[in-house]
């Protein structure tokens, strides 16, 4: 990810051009292989995420993991936890926790993790009940996330015992408060030994409501803001200004590691904000690529996503 950052080189073609005037044959067959490693890394896009867990029709974890589609997943949603409630996660019609048939995902984790593919739990959501009441709520439901789902030992983790990469924040109901002290509880768990990653899915108006107050602390390394439900900035009838003008805002004022542009997969994926896919790739790409924390695309969901193929005809502009 770092090469991301990385100063801009001179083409590939302008050395060739140099070395070829200095009839250095010898020097050119020593740089070629740096040159091409450079031209790769310079080249390379950004990364697709997806949500998964919310539709029992989308196929499994690892079958979303072998399309070579996404470098990141996260499993929706742990929609319940905080204020003393026992927390739950619904992955809707893929498993069911309380018969513990959820942990069969524990080695489709591990297939995903085995290629490369960072894979987060979701929490929040825009249906459930959560909250976080004080710090020391948000101390607590750390402490139960890092048990259950990351570094941590429970006697009981609903996706066995593969071991999570991070937590995605999607805070779209409930308190506005404490979020910032979960994510800094969270991230101390690197201290642990593995990286605990975070992400956040805020909306586009920005500050976003329950997520401004977290996202400023600089912790998140990956931020998907929803670009759609959201009139103001997102894309409307052919008018992309609002959401390029957003889009600046975002990568300008926010300090996270990467900024995705969220966005339904398909047009029942949302109320609106639906952008055909030659529109992002021929006129919203080449605008926002341009940001040293472009990172990628992230797409809701998974299943809008096997329907309509939309990750497939944008991956190779992405």
């Amino acid at each position: 990810m770092e090469s991301f950052t990385a100063p801009q080189r001179k083409k590939p073609e302008a050395t060739f051009t140099k070395m070829a005037k200095s009839k250095n044959s010898h020097a050119l067959s020593l740089l070629l292989p740096f040159l091409f490693l450079t031209f790769v890394r310079t080249s390379q896009g950004g990364d697709i995420a997806i949500y998964w867990g919310q539709n029992g029709n989308e196929g499994t974890l690892s079958e979303a993991c072998a399309t070579g589609l996404y470098s990141y997943v996260n499993i929706a949603f742990l929609n319940k936890f905080g204020n003393g409630q026992t927390p739950e996660i619904n992955l809707a019609g893929h498993c069911n926790p309380a018969t513990n048939s959820c942990t069969k995902f524990s080695a489709e984790i591990k297939y995903c993790q085995s290629k490369g593919i960072k894979v987060l739990l979701s929490i929040g959501g825009g249906a459930g009940s959560y909250s976080l009441a004080s710090p020391k709520d948000a101390r607590n439901v750390s402490t139960f996330l890092w048990n259950t789902f990351l570094g941590g030992k429970s006697s009981s983790r609903p996706l066995g015992n593969a071991v999570l990469d991070g937590i995605d924040f999607d805070i779209e109901l409930g308190s506005t408060k404490n979020w910032e002290h979960l994510a800094r509880f969270l991230k101390d768990y690197s201290k642990e030994g593995k990286e605990v990653y975070l992400s956040a899915a805020p909306q586009c108006p920005i500050p976003d409501r329950f997520l401004g107050t977290a996202l400023n602390t600089g912790l998140f390394d990956f931020v998907w803001v929803q670009f759609y439900n959201n009139p103001p900035c997102q894309y409307v009838d052919g008018n992309i200004t609002n959401l390029v003008n957003s889009w600046k805002r975002w990568t300008s004022t926010v300090p996270a590691r990467r900024i995705f542009l969220g966005l339904p997969a398909a047009p029942a994926a949302a109320g609106s904000g639906f952008i055909p896919a030659n529109v992002l790739t021929s006129k919203i790409l080449p605008e926002i690529k341009n940001s040293r924390k472009y990172g990628g695309v992230m797409l809701w969901s998974r299943f809008y996503d096997v329907q309509n193929g939309y990750s497939s005809s944008i991956v190779d502009s992405v």
